[in-house]
Parts: structure tokens; sequence; C-alpha cells
């Protein structure tokens, strides 16, 4: 509490400098609040002090071939990711986790028993699948890779990447 009670001291003190830019006490502050934030104790519940074993979620991709191979993903990363981090999605093709640069190059299918578990598609996430599709009616096993983001719910997931489409072939 002493640092807490010190660092509000010193931030007042701070902006009363009248030589400092607003610019030069706002940086001065933030640095100010993370050394104090560090010198407390980290919350024992937060993610990122899991162990990586902790993190790991496995998941079945169908490669473009038809073969079924396992795939080894952290909760929390894009399914993307996970998938170029395994060589089966190119990622000098794609922008990751980018959906307004994003042309549905990143286009999985999602095994059906998987699609409830999954959260329902965003408004951008459709408009971008609609766009890129030459179908009328949107597949509901479609997905933008870069919007599905790995939880342990999906242990055991099993997606398909497509084929690379003829104009995103070089």
């Amino acid at each position: 509490m002493a640092v807490v009670s010190n660092l509000k001291r010193l931030t007042t003190q701070i902006h009363r400098l009248p030589s400092l830019s607003f610019y030069s006490k706002s940086l001065i502050s933030r640095s100010s609040v993370s050394v104090a934030s560090a010198s407390s104790p980290p919350p024992s519940s937060s993610s990122s002090s899991k162990k990586v074993s902790d993190r790991i979620v496995k998941l079945f991709a169908i490669d473009p071939d038809g073969k079924k191979r396992e795939v080894v993903g952290l909760t929390g990363h894009t399914l993307l990711k996970t998938l170029a981090n395994a060589g089966l999605v190119d990622p000098a093709s794609h922008r990751l986790e980018d959906i307004d640069a994003c042309s549905a190059e990143c286009e999985v299918s999602i095994a059906q028993e998987w699609l409830e578990k999954l959260p329902p598609r965003s408004y951008d996430e459709e408009y971008v699948l609609k766009r890129n599709s030459r179908a009328r009616v949107l597949n509901k096993h479609s997905r933008l890779g870069c919007q599905v983001v790995l939880s342990p719910d999906l242990q055991g997931m099993v997606v398909a990447v497509p084929e690379p489409k003829p104009w995103d072939i070089p």
C-alpha cells in the first residue's frame, strides 16, 4: 500500500510541473504505474501463468489431399495461426488475425459436431465469406480460420483445409 500512496503523490507532483509537456507527463505516469504493478504479486488465476502444457489444444486437420493430420495449437491462438504453424496453410498468403484485410483465403470447414461449440460468426466474418463465395447460400460449415480462437472445449476438433483457389496460386 505504501508503494501505491507514494505513486499517487509522485503522479500529482509530475502533473504540477509546468515545464513538462502533456505527452511527457503521461509517459512518466504510465511507466510509474507499470513499475507499481510489477512490484505487486501477479494474480494466481492468470492464463499467462499457466504452463504451456495446460494450454495445448490438439486438433485434427484434413489436408487438401484428404490426409488426416494431428495439429497442436495453444489456447488463445487462432485456428489459422495453428494451421500455419503446422505447415497446412501458407502464412505468407494470409494476414493473420486481420479480418479487415481478409479475403477468405483462410476459409476452413468445421465438422458438424464442433459447430455448436464455436461462437456464432460475426457480421464481418459472414460478410467476408459471402463476398468471396460463388454460391448464393453460405455453407454452414465454413468459418474463417483467423476468427476461430482455440479453447480447451475444442480439444479434438476436426477441420478441413480446402485446396487453394486458382486465383490464389502464384
